[in-house]
Formats: C-alpha cells, sequence, structure tokens
C-alpha cells in the first residue's frame, strides 16, 4: 500500500473529518428556486450535467467553512486566511463539494510547499541530529525509524539514548537499534546526558559515522532544568564539533492539535529548532494543526507518521497531504 493510500485511510477515521464537513456544508442550503431559462454558456452546461448539490458560497458558507477549519485545528488566524483566498473569484458563486474540495486542497498545499523539505545530508561526518520533543510525541519511535531508514540507505548511523531519566525509552531504542543494525549508546539511567552525548560524538568521529542521533528529554514541568540539559549538550558537543547540531528536530503529536503551536515556541526557545517531524496523524481528526504549523512559523517539515512500522514514517508531502486531508483521491 503506498504511503498517500496509508495516509488518507488512517488520518482520518472520526465523523468530523474534513471531507464530510464539507460534504454537509455544501449540502446545508434549500434548493434553488427555478430560474427563468437562459441559454448557458459552456461552463453552465459543463456544471448543469452534473447531479452534484452546489451552494453559493456567501457570507454564510464562508463563516461555516472557517468554523470547520477551526473545529480541524487549523487555527483563528490560517482558518480566516485560508477562506478569505478561497473566497477570492468564488464569492457569489455556486460551488460543489468537489469544488471547495480542491479549492481548499490546493490552499493547503499552497501554504505548505514552502516548508515540505526531507532532511537535508551534510558532508559533514558525522552529521549530528539532536531531537527534541515532549514526552510520548513519539520522539523515540521516529529516531529509530530514521535511523533505519537511514542505515538502509547505505548511511552509518549511530544513536545515543539521551534520555537517561527513563529507561523505557533506552529499551525502545535498544530495539529499534537491533532491528537496524544500529548500535545504540547508552549510559546508566539518570545519568548526565551530555557526558552521554560527548562520548557518542567522539565513538562516531572514530568510527567515521555518517550520523549520530542524539535523543533527549522532554520534560516540560520544569522548563528551567530542560533549557538548562539542552544547552549543555550542545555546549558539551561542541568541544568536539564546533558546528554541531546539524540538525535539531522537534518532533510532535498531531493529537495534541493546537498544544503543538505552544510546544514549538517553547522548544524554539529551549533549542534552535531546525524542523519537525509530526507523528500519530492516524490518531486524529484534527490534522489541520500542521498547516497552522507552516503557517504560523515556516519551519521545515521533515516528515510525518503514520503508526509503529518502518514505513509509517515518510518525507513530508504538501501535496499528498492536503488532498488526504480534504479526502481527495490521489
Amino acid at each position: 500500500m503506498s504511503f498517500f493510500k496509508k495516509l488518507k485511510e488512517r488520518m482520518f477515521r472520526s465523523s468530523d473529518k474534513i471531507g464530510e464537513g464539507l460534504e454537509a456544508l455544501v449540502g446545508d442550503e434549500a434548493p434553488e428556486a427555478p430560474q427563468p431559462e437562459s441559454k448557458p454558456g459552456i461552463l453552465g452546461r459543463l456544471f448543469k450535467a452534473t447531479d452534484e448539490p452546489r451552494r453559493t458560497l456567501d457570507d454564510g458558507m464562508l463563516e461555516d467553512l472557517e468554523d470547520l477549519l477551526i473545529q480541524a485545528d487549523m487555527g483563528v488566524d490560517t482558518a480566516t486566511r485560508v477562506t478569505a483566498n478561497i473566497a477570492e473569484g468564488r464569492f457569489a458563486k455556486r460551488i460543489s463539494s468537489t469544488e471547495l474540495r480542491q479549492a481548499l486542497a490546493d490552499e493547503v498545499a499552497r501554504i505548505m510547499e514552502p516548508v515540505a523539505r526531507p532532511l537535508p545530508i551534510y558532508p559533514q561526518k558525522p552529521q549530528v541530529v539532536l531531537v527534541v520533543g515532549v514526552n510520548g510525541s513519539g520522539k523515540t519511535t521516529t529516531i529509530g525509524k530514521l535511523a533505519s531508514q537511514f542505515r538502509a540507505a547505505g548511511k552509518s548511523v549511530i544513536i545515543a539514548a539521551g534520555d537517561t531519566f527513563r529507561a523505557a525509552a533506552v529499551e525502545q531504542l535498544q530495539v529499534w537499534g537491533q532491528r537496524a543494525g544500529v548500535p545504540v549508546l547508552t549510559a546508566p539511567e539518570g545519568s548526565d546526558p551530555a557526558s552521554l552525548a560527548f562520548d557518542a560524538l567522539t565513538k562516531a568521529q572514530a568510527d567515521g559515522a555518517d550520523l549520530l542521533m542524539i535523543d533527549t528529554a522532554g520534560r516540560l514541568q520544569n522548563r528551567a532544568d530542560l533549557m538548562e540539559e539542552l544547552a549543555k549538550i550542545v555546549r558539551v558537543i561542541r568541544k568536539v564539533d564546533p558546528t554541531a547540531p546539524h540538525n535539531t528536530l522537534l518532533v510532535l503529536d498531531a493529537t495534541t492539535g493546537q498544544n503543538a503551536i505552544a510546544q514549538v515556541e517553547i522548544f524554539r526557545k529551549i533549542a534552535d529548532v531546525s524542523g519537525l517531524v509530526m507523528t500519530k496523524l492516524d490518531g486524529t481528526a484534527k490534522g489541520g494543526v500542521l498547516v497552522s504549523l507552516a503557517d504560523k512559523f515556516g519551519l521545515p517539515i521533515h516528515a510525518i507518521g503514520l503508526g509503529e512500522q518502518i514505513d509509517d514514517l515518510a518525507p513530508f508531502d504538501p501535496q499528498d497531504f492536503a488532498r488526504a486531508l480534504v479526502g481527495l483521491e490521489s
């Protein structure tokens, strides 16, 4: 099964998905009163040939559309801007749900195109990838999947299990490491993550590894501690390589909705976030938050995740995402 098909099938399983909302929105108008016969143009004859319901795109419909997008976690500002752009050139015209879906997909793709960028691979060896995010965001699984995919592409990878306060995170990375044939460096529970990062980078240099991926803790209860912990990791690895880290990935859980916005704001203050990965899009009907993130921050979106399998993480494709979001076929 292609990733797009999985995206479309898994992305929105609940009854409030955008596609169904658009259908209901267009159908929410009394039948049009009979009009005097006139000779239709080519487009008029084409539209008349279809039986698809149509609705006049007026202020009421635009308000309903904006509400639908806000409910899908697109955020008020983004939903308002998207709705206004859809209205341009279409206001007071009758529109079908298919046309509305296509217009929305085009607008979403337009917002997402500039931020859709694969994780860059640099000639620098080892390329240090620092991975941050709150606990439970899918951070550990994302590291494992990325490491497996890079290993399959012929890259040598080392993982540093830097969340030394959670034994479960370390064990999960060890499982992924065994699966992918990637070494996972660990330290005793509760030990200094910066020390582990230093040792891991030293080993990665000695081994000539292409990538070093460093997991980090994600405890937001005490932001000052977390900020200092991440800052210390960066200070220590820069003693080995002044240019590191070369990427700082923030992993976000789609099911948190608009909380993802707050997490980006927090982690941009704590760490120099260079790109995003969004996980668990199969667990929510509100994937519009990704559009809001792109519109608000403009940070690169490197990949999206749909499940636990290795091929459930793929580079972000704005066209596929937009069409899956509104329920259009590929």
